[in-house]
């Protein structure tokens, strides 16, 4: 008999950490059944509990299925035999043959002319009920199995509360609280699990302790054989987006439509909008009155610069707003070469190029075009594909530009046009995310190290 006062208060501790009273009383019933079997059933017996919540009491019950020779096979005397002088190598689960019948097996199985001596209109593959003799004495064993089950059961129905709960998150931010800082990664408690920043999904420069509130993207909720592992990011394309949404009421509302987006996380992000109201300005709704809204994410990101800007469906227009703060004189497309060609004044292309070739190389990554910045008297000063910049005839590539090298590494640009996502960055596996560098340095303090003036002091 089972003490109903401490069945109701576990079960109302586990209805607190999001597993119903049904799951966990199946997990008994599960438990107690698997007690049973090992202490007083045979092996290849189906036998269930049923508890009884008004008297604390457990009933057992063997359960067998109808079954004639369509449905089962019978062994020959030679395969007893084997069986007999064999006893170890039987299994309740056999794996079968395609096409295989299972053995007819005594304990599970009853023959449907039997069965109707039993219960009349009984049909083939039903189940028949046979109660056993009350027990409540099990071994060290037995109970030390069913406890095993029960944590199992608990595990598993945990494991898919989380996965309802936080499934319903992915594509959003979520808070929490820095637990630790391990080999570069950043574990965040979630409250009922801990989710896990990667060193590459990290903005370059941020550092966090434990104990500081954290907020990142939920791109991936992955299940894992430990359990739940939430996979977050700070430099993910998608944050800025749901940044802007929460201090934005048109952008959460639809009014305004974000179509492209080119980031480098710590550095420098290109956002371009449109608007569905005609009454709305796009650019002004997600700057905000003297900058506010455009400031408040900025400061989300650490001081990441953000140029937000009018997308068009020419792609002449679009690249010359790309280019923005610079002011292009001309822009020629083609479209065999998939290349664009910007002419702009001689005071007008450092502002074009950007600190390390980075202005052309996000516009280049926002628009989707090859772009060459040309000056007015025809020469050619930069070209960009986006990924790479070349400034007269000197490379600005991913290993040399200085952005890169302080750690602001060019995410994917996103095009979300027709409010499709693709993943900017690769989902990272269980091994991978310990292959991170093996302490928490962070790049602030790379270059506080490297920093002259830091060292004459």
């Amino acid at each position: 008999m089972i003490d109903l006062k401490t069945m109701s208060a576990v079960l109302g501790e586990f209805e607190d950490r999001g597993i119903s009273r049904a799951t966990m009383i199946d997990a008994i019933e599960n438990a107690m059944a698997t007690a049973y079997k090992r202490e007083y059933g045979k092996r290849s017996q189906v036998v269930r509990a049923k508890l009884d919540l008004d008297t604390g009491t457990v009933a057992f019950e063997q359960v067998k299925t109808v079954v004639d020779s369509t449905t089962v096979r019978f062994p020959d005397e030679a395969e007893e035999e084997e069986r007999e002088e064999h006893p170890h190598t039987r299994r309740e689960d056999e794996e079968l043959a395609e096409g295989e019948l299972p053995r007819f097996d005594p304990e599970k199985h009853i023959l449907l002319e039997n069965a109707r001596l039993i219960k009349r209109d009984v049909q083939l593959g039903d189940e028949l009920i046979f109660p056993l003799e009350p027990q409540d004495d099990f071994g060290r064993i037995a109970a030390q199995t069913a406890k095993q089950v029960v944590i199992q059961k608990v595990r598993e129905a945990e494991k898919l509360s989380m996965m309802e709960e936080f499934g319903e998150k992915k594509g959003e931010i979520v808070s929490g609280i820095v637990q630790r800082v391990e080999r570069g990664a950043i574990y965040v408690d979630l409250g009922r699990t801990t989710g896990i920043i990667p060193y590459e999904e990290q903005i370059p420069g941020e550092r966090y302790r434990p104990g500081e509130r954290i907020r990142a993207y939920l791109y991936a909720v992955d299940e894992g054989f430990r359990g739940v592992y939430l996979r977050l990011s700070r430099a993910h394309p998608r944050f800025v987006v749901r940044l802007f949404e929460q201090e934005v009421p048109e952008l959460a509302n639809g009014a305004i439509e974000v179509r492209a987006l080119a980031r480098e996380p710590g550095s420098r992000t290109k956002i371009a909008v449109a608007s569905a109201d005609p009454h709305v300005d796009p650019v002004g709704a997600l700057v905000g009155q003297r900058g506010v809204r455009v400031s408040i994410v900025m400061s989300a990101l650490s001081g990441e610069r953000i140029d937000v800007v009018d997308w068009f469906e020419d792609s002449g227009e679009f690249i010359r707003e790309a280019l923005s703060p610079a002011k292009p004189l001309e822009v020629v497309l083609s479209e065999t070469e998939h290349r664009a060609t910007v002419t702009v004044s001689e005071d007008e292309q450092s502002l074009a190029i950007g600190r390390g070739g980075q202005n052309v190389r996000l516009a280049a990554k926002l628009t989707g075009w090859n772009i060459d910045i040309v000056s007015a008297k025809g020469e050619e000063v930069a070209e960009s594909d986006g990924d790479s910049v070349e400034v007269a005839g000197a490379p600005f590539d991913a290993d040399e530009d200085p952005a890169v090298a302080a750690g602001a590494v060019p995410s994917e640009s996103e095009e979300l046009i027709e409010s499709t996502f693709e993943e900017a960055t690769a989902l990272p596996t269980e091994e991978e995310t310990t292959k991170l560098p093996a302490s928490d340095e962070t790049v602030a303090d790379r270059e506080e190290d490297r920093d002259p003036a830091h060292d004459d002091n």
